[in-house]
């Protein structure tokens, strides 16, 4: 097999298995929406059964991490921008741990907390945007493969989502101080839609790794 036909395979081999790794992220922040619904309904048994194929998801993506990185150190130094793609993988493993805190969080409010203060409909919409940064970032990596330069057009979306995330994050942080009296149920509020800003932020994060990643390919 000639050099480059080799670095061309071992591109290959390494983009899919960081499709698979967002695609695994992806579904366990897809969870995160359904373990929010059954912590609305105060469904704790549907809650834990979230939790835990999140925390499965997570540690998936984990192995996934590793499976790259034994890929990359394989392959040497055929591909230049290995550590770009390896620092991808890392802040999409990142993303799976910040689904997976929320989630755990989610066992230590009472849905009468999110309802009484009128605070349930506004996560939502925080917890979508979130899942919409998410599915964006997986449209951008399985593009890669297809055409690098149409991933950097798309990697713009990720942005754009991760800004109203923070407009909506800053309103429903004035909201929760203003609404929320108890000092515990308070904090863990705040730091529930603190972990869904900071899940999208490392979705920008990711994005510009993979900016890097798409402008050597």
């Amino acid at each position: 097999m000639f050099s480059g036909e080799a670095e061309i395979q071992a591109r290959r081999r390494t983009l899919a298995v960081l499709q698979d790794e967002i695609r695994t992220v992806l579904d366990a922040s897809r969870g995160l929406s359904q373990a929010y619904e059954f912590l609305l309904q105060n469904d704790q048994e549907g809650l834990q059964a979230c939790i835990e194929k999140i925390k499965k998801s997570e540690d998936d993506t984990e192995s996934l991490r590793r499976t790259l990185t034994r890929e990359l150190g394989e392959i040497g130094n055929m591909l230049i921008n290995r550590e770009d793609l390896l620092r991808t993988s890392y802040d999409i493993e990142e993303i799976a741990g910040y689904v997976s805190g929320t989630a755990f969080r989610f066992k230590q409010i009472s849905p009468k907390i999110l309802k009484k203060a009128g605070l349930d409909k506004d996560c939502k919409e925080l917890i979508d945007l979130s899942i919409e940064s998410v599915n964006h970032l997986n449209r951008v990596v399985h593009t890669l493969s297809i055409n690098p330069l149409e991933a950097l057009e798309m990697a713009q979306e990720v942005q754009k989502v991760e800004r109203t995330v923070d407009q909506k994050y800053r309103v429903l942080i004035a909201k929760i101080f203003k609404e929320v009296n108890s000092i515990k149920d308070l904090i863990v509020l705040k730091d529930i839609v603190e972990e869904i800003e900071d899940l999208s932020d490392r979705c920008l994060d990711a994005s510009d790794s993979i900016t890097i990643v798409a402008l050597g390919l």
